[in-house]
């Protein structure tokens, strides 16, 4: 049973690195898309795609891992969630179809237009939004039917609190965690009128995410008591933490002073609750079908797994952290000069 927690904690790793990446690159698509509108573009626009530009084809890689992990590990994860997730999934990779197309408009293009920079910006918010379907189905209560032929309530599904929580709980978070990298991102550019824009943004944003998720702690209790009840008897060390990480993030961006530290605070913020709210799962991946100690594959292949996704993880994270070196973070790039 240790591999099933391993093999759990290396993909849990993986999806969190996406969520984050992908936070930044979603949220910064629909500050592209309000600025256009608002007609701020010249402000930060630029800033953006300097950003954008060497580090999205490499997003969803972290997602594939995770998702080939899970069915590797966990094979029956993909009978469940591939049949009820059919329509939430379709939807996600049509929506990153249209941002992939947008990209290739932007770089070849002559021009970029509203309409496909409004589908771009959109799509930024409604990928989460749809992949978060997933974490609402997990906690149990949505799906009906037999083994043999598993449906999915979706009358069940759009009436219930906590799954519109958590949807808006993705959707804020992305504009949270990518105003506030932004932010740092500009103040190390030094570009003043995209930092104050940035900088409003993400205060903006803060208290509406504690408010959100605040409130899908507490309708977690009507969805999955038993989840909530270990959640705040076991776990609750960790939410505190996050909420300690929140207020010094805030403190800091008020004061104008690190912003590097800053959002660092803001990573593991959303790491203590990510990760909280993970260990509090357990046993169940899918409650009640899947628990984590009855669902994983044999010892052999669940080794032969953690050893390729652990190298997996030593060459995507350095790989990431040298491109940021080389081109995001670089100085001359970073402000403008090459």
């Amino acid at each position: 049973m240790i591999f099933a927690y391993i093999g759990i904690s290396v993909l849990w790793i993986f999806l969190f690195c996406y969520i984050i990446i992908a936070s930044i690159d979603f949220g910064a698509g629909f500050f592209t898309l309000h600025a256009k509108i608002t007609k701020q573009d010249k402000k930060i626009n630029h800033l953006i795609a300097r950003y954008l530009n060497p580090v999205w084809e490499v997003t969803n890689v972290f997602f594939v891992f995770f998702f080939v992990g899970m069915v590797g590990f966990f094979p029956d994860a993909a009978k469940y969630f591939g049949t009820v997730l059919l329509l939430p999934a379709s939807i996600a990779l049509i929506l990153l179809s249209i941002r992939g197309g947008f990209y290739a408009f932007e770089n070849y293009g002559p021009d970029t237009k509203l309409p496909w920079l409004a589908m771009y910006g959109i799509a930024g918010l409604l990928i989460p939004a749809a992949l978060a379907t997933t974490l609402t189905i997990s906690e149990g209560g949505y799906i009906t039917g037999t083994e043999n032929h598993l449906d999915l309530n979706w009358l069940e599904l759009l009436l219930s609190p906590y799954s519109w929580s958590v949807v808006f709980l993705a959707i804020i978070s992305v504009l949270y965690i990518s105003s506030g990298f932004l932010t740092f991102y500009a103040s190390k550019a030094k570009d003043k009128p995209a930092y104050n824009l940035l900088r409003y943004w993400f205060l903006i944003w803060g208290a509406p995410m504690i408010a959100v998720s605040l409130f899908v702690f507490l309708s977690l209790r009507l969805q999955n008591e038993g989840h909530f009840l270990n959640a705040v008897t076991n776990y609750w060390w960790m939410f505190l933490l996050s909420f300690i990480c929140f207020v010094g993030a805030m403190l800091l961006t008020l004061m104008k002073k690190g912003h590097g530290f800053a959002f660092i605070l803001v990573i593991l913020q959303m790491g203590f609750a990510f990760f909280g709210y993970g260990a509090s799962k357990l046993p169940y991946i899918l409650y009640p079908y899947i628990r984590i100690d009855e669902g994983v594959v044999n010892s052999s292949m669940a080794i032969a797994l953690i050893i390729v996704f652990i190298l997996g993880l030593l060459l995507l994270i350095p790989s990431l952290i040298l491109l940021l070196r080389l081109f995001v973070f670089d100085k001359k790039y970073v402000e403008g000069k090459k």
